[in-house]
């Protein structure tokens, strides 16, 4: 298997601003499970970064998802943040 080289879908300083606006836009969730048996959720600042990885390499989402965050992962949270947009 090659080894992952990371490289930055965009520079901190373009990402920081984009992503201070977007949180803004997105709704306060629960963090923790009531009875604390599930998994903890990803954080929505990691989804953010793959989805915005897949719109600037133009790839799929199994080609981004890795162990912080996998595809369905990413699929779900897109699909959650789009119907909560209208």
């Amino acid at each position: 298997m090659k080894e992952r080289i990371l490289v930055p879908a965009l520079q901190p300083c373009i990402i920081e601003p984009i992503w201070e606006q977007f949180s803004t836009l997105l709704p306060e969730r629960e963090v923790e499970h009531p009875l604390g048996c599930h998994r903890p959720r990803i954080p929505d600042r990691t989804v953010f970064e793959k989805l915005v990885e897949v719109l600037v390499f133009g790839c799929a989402y199994w080609r981004i998802a890795d162990e912080s965050c996998s595809a369905t992962t990413l699929r779900r949270r897109r699909d959650e943040w789009r119907s909560k947009a209208g």
